[in-house]
């Protein structure tokens, strides 16, 4: 018995449609979201300066063959690279998540939405270069805050309701999605298509989260993001010359998306899109640190000063009780042996066990020089969570995201100090007035790893005020930027 399948074109599915139009058509007319847009740049692209200290980051960088010139090619800041943007995205992509600092969204899947600018700064920056060669103006570093904007809006709001870590996929696939819609805004895509290049990224094979998990972390997860950016751009370009798109993607039986990936449900939508999720986006500003610890390493802090105060030492340690939300169990709750940095951010335990002994936790503190502290893994194992109900509760509550921990220590004498609890961490927005001037300096002290004094100052001069940032030429800024 044999069956006949249509093949009549089907309608675009609707979730293309409403991305398309949301970046065609929406004004990003919130002076809130832009101005945290604004701080998101220099703190991302902080985030990438210290990257580039790390030879295991730095030997991934540069053209695919050594020695290519491109023509008016997008540059990497804090190199002297310019490249074709498909691998100028790469190449920033992965210094802003290398050290797994940069901004975070936390709902039912979690990611972090400044990943897109690797695309979009790639993408204007040659824009505009290519511009200026035809005797044509240049972009605004306001277009490239607005991009921002619309890029963390798609990857946040796909990512209240749907939880693509359950069925095993990565959410640098949401980055993929979103930086495919934002850039291809920027290189003046038809709606048709800007929808053919949404559904090609749909489309493609999608990053497996194996390199995110016990036993297999690995480094990966620094430059996946990179990966994922990238081949946004690369999507977005083909695009642009006619190449046709998959108007079903998500919805065709057996085919699509849903069926294949998502265990054959839709996307859930918790809201429109606008600029909510800048609003309200999670920087990282203490620690680099996989943000589910981040009130945890909070609370080791001040735990560390407790220890000193009473004349304790971690020592005395008995137990460490680590009263915490579902999400950080499932992801960062880690026992035995640690392999990698990357094995080591991604571990509550070892977050906690590093401040409690040093009074600090800092990107060198997850390489071995550090790791091999004995002290570390005797401290680990007196450890132990459980999660709290209501604070798993709280994290997914829209009108708190609360993110919290709380630990209690036991001394080997029965004796203990009262429990620390840290619901918010610096970088929520409940604490922007607190966390901003610490986001600036952290910004500062990023510069000063790689660029001269008078350099610095001049990057200065141009990025620390909104207002002057907003109305300065997108390749100047990174032009200030570039490694002598």
């Amino acid at each position: 018995m044999s069956t006949t399948i249509s093949n009549e074109r089907p309608p675009v599915d609707q979730v293309l449609v409403d991305i398309a139009d949301y970046v065609l058509q929406y004004k990003i007319d919130s002076e809130k979201a832009l101005k945290t847009a604004f701080y998101c740049f220099i703190d991302t692209l902080g985030c990438g300066f210290e990257a580039l200290t790390y030879p295991a980051c730095t030997k991934l960088l540069g053209p695919v063959v050594p020695g290519t010139i491109v023509p008016n090619g997008a540059k990497v800041p804090g190199t002297n690279y310019a490249l074709d943007p498909v691998q100028a995205a790469f190449n920033i992509g992965a210094i802003i998540r290398w050290l797994d600092f940069n901004d975070t969204w936390l709902a039912a899947e979690w990611g972090h939405p400044s990943d897109n600018l690797g695309g979009i700064l790639a993408v204007a920056d040659w824009i505009s270069r290519t511009a200026i060669a035809k005797g044509e103006a240049p972009l605004k570093a306001k277009i490239v805050l607005e991009a921002m904007v619309m890029a963390h809006e798609i990857q946040g709001v796909l990512a209240l309701e749907n939880s693509f870590n359950k069925v095993g996929l990565d959410h640098v696939l949401l980055v993929k999605v979103a930086s495919t819609a934002v850039v291809g805004k920027l290189l003046g895509l038809t709606k048709e298509e800007l929808i053919n290049a949404i559904s090609l990224a749909f489309v493609d094979g999608q990053s497996l989260r194996t390199y995110r998990h016990a036993p297999n972390t690995g480094s990966r997860k620094s430059w996946a993001a990179g990966d994922a950016t990238s081949r946004a751009v690369r999507l977005a370009l083909m695009a642009r010359t006619g190449e046709m798109g998959y108007p079903s993607v998500l919805t065709a039986p057996v085919w699509g998306f849903y069926d294949v990936s998502f265990k054959g449900q839709a996307f859930k939508f918790q809201r429109p899109y606008g600029s909510y999720v800048m609003e309200n986006i999670l920087f990282k500003i203490s620690f680099p640190a996989e943000f589910h610890a981040q009130t945890a390493a909070e609370a080791a802090m001040t735990l560390h000063t407790r220890l000193k105060e009473a004349g304790r030492t971690p020592e005395d340690i008995a137990d460490i009780k680590i009263r915490t939300h579902e999400a950080a169990i499932r992801i960062i709750d880690k026992k035995g042996p640690l392999n990698n940095p990357a094995d080591r951010d991604h571990c509550i335990q070892y977050m906690i066990a590093v401040p409690l002994i040093f009074g600090r936790l800092t990107a060198e503190d997850y390489e071995l020089g550090v790791a091999s502290d004995p002290r570390i893994d005797t401290l680990r194992a007196k450890m132990h969570t459980e999660e709290d109900p209501q604070f798993t509760k709280d994290y997914h509550d829209p009108e708190k995201r609360a993110i919290s921990n709380a630990l209690t220590v036991t001394f080997k004498d029965g004796t203990s100090l009262p429990e620390v609890v840290v619901e918010y961490p610096i970088g929520h927005p409940r604490r922007r007035e607190e966390g901003i001037p610490k986001l600036i300096e952290k910004y500062k002290q990023n510069l000063a790893r790689i660029f001269p004094a008078k350099q610095q100052a001049a990057i200065l001069e141009a990025t620390i005020s909104y207002d002057r940032f907003i109305q300065t030429d997108i390749q100047q800024i990174v032009d200030l930027m570039v490694k002598p």
